[in-house]
């Protein structure tokens, strides 16, 4: 005779397990760190900065 199953802890193990593979999707398609998106964001605004600084202006710029 086999070991008996308490099914409730069964069901709830497998969406345990389900919603950890989930998350890990998850994590591997939108993951990024808060410090990472901000560190971007600062780089992409010194980058352009930098750019803006170079442009010529005005009348003698044709």
């Amino acid at each position: 005779m086999g070991d008996v199953v308490n099914l409730k802890r069964f069901k709830k193990r497998t969406e345990r397990i389900a919603s950890a593979k989930q998350a890990d999707a998850n994590r591997t398609r939108f993951g990024r760190t808060k410090s990472e998106r901000a560190l971007d964001q600062q780089r992409e605004t010194r980058a352009n900065n930098l750019l803006d600084q170079h442009r010529i202006d005005g009348e003698d710029a044709s």
